[in-house]
């Protein structure tokens, strides 16, 4: 492609060529706007949106389908936001042509059983609302016990995408695992060194790039079939860097950057060049995953803050559906 033809597109529409681009959003009206493949949501993004009168009519209708359940009161208020979440998904395929990625609540990051109970019964509900379990990812902590959830929801053809990802430990683990996606959360690397070191770091020397860029590369190298994507950016640059991955989940306001822009984009990451990465093959079991995750203090500290965070945004929306019901 000539120079010239590259000026008259956009970064966005450059960048699809080589990735698929997934919308990070609860809004629908951005999906329409820029057109990507799938959509990821998580419980802060849907707080946000409940918040939003366009998206009152889905709150609404989670609650009055389940205001005069039997179940008590807990239990009929973690009914209504599983409602409330496919809900949400299911709109959103009919936005998007591929997949939505739905949460499941943070609090089960270390419950196994009650993490692969939640996969089900989500998966139940979008498959009532007529949506096939193929459309649906479930989103699960990267956490040994999400790890093993997510290796048997997948035995049950239930695909999950693997959240809070922040070490090479964890990648390997899911890749070993067999699990569909992963989410190495790019922005969130860089903000943990930036705030540590005091340096601001861009390109390839962005940490945050530097660790999707090697489990990249170590799963094309070994064949792995698990997807990584790439997510939680802070700048266009952290992206761009990644040109070529799997798939990037990249926010409205990024989005809409790089759709503003007709600077020239290539690709960084290849299964071609992945070939040469300098690395030997190395398995996991829980001693060692633990020990080996425990050696990372960055991700140590942003698995726990992300699950802590995620949690409390779970519980906003459980007062605010109490208030209601």
């Amino acid at each position: 492609m000539s120079t010239a033809t590259l000026e008259k597109v956009s970064q966005l529409d450059q960048l699809k060529k080589f990735t698929k681009v997934v919308a990070d959003t609860g809004d629908f009206e951005s999906m329409r706007a820029y057109q990507p493949q799938d959509a990821t949501t998580n419980p802060s993004l849907i707080f946000a949106a409940t918040q939003k009168p366009e998206y009152g009519h889905l709150l609404d209708k989670a609650i009055a389908d389940l205001k005069d359940s039997p179940l008590k009161a807990a239990a009929k208020i973690e009914s209504i936001i599983d409602h409330l979440l496919v809900l949400f998904g299911t709109e959103i395929l009919k936005i998007v042509p591929g997949r939505v990625s739905t949460e499941t609540d943070a609090r089960l990051s270390f419950d196994r059983e009650g993490s692969v109970n939640k996969g089900r019964q989500l998966i139940a509900l979008y498959e009532k609302n007529g949506v096939p379990r193929e459309r649906v990812l479930i989103k699960v902590a990267s956490t040994w016990e999400g790890i093993k959830a997510a290796e048997q929801l997948r035995k049950e053809s239930i695909n999950c995408n693997l959240t809070l990802l922040f070490s090479f430990p964890q990648a390997v683990a899911c890749a070993e695992a067999g699990v569909r996606l992963i989410s190495p959360f790019v922005g969130r690397i860089y903000d943990w060194y930036k705030a540590n070191s005091g340096k601001d770091y861009k390109g390839p020397d962005d940490p945050g790039v530097q660790s999707v860029t090697r489990i990249y590369n170590y799963y094309k190298k070994f064949g792995y079939e698990t997807e990584v994507m790439g997510a939680s950016f802070r700048n266009t640059g952290q992206i761009i860097y990644l040109a070529g991955c799997d798939l990037l989940t990249i926010s409205p306001n990024l989005l809409e950057d790089l759709s503003k822009s007709f600077d020239p984009i290539t690709r960084k990451l290849s299964p071609d060049t992945a070939k040469g990465f300098d690395a030997e093959k190395i398995a996991l079991d829980e001693k060692t995953f633990r020990l080996e995750f425990n050696e990372d203090p960055m991700a140590v500290d942003k698995t726990a803050e992300g699950i802590r965070k995620f949690s409390a945004d779970i519980v906003k929306l459980e007062k605010l559906i109490a208030g209601r019901v």
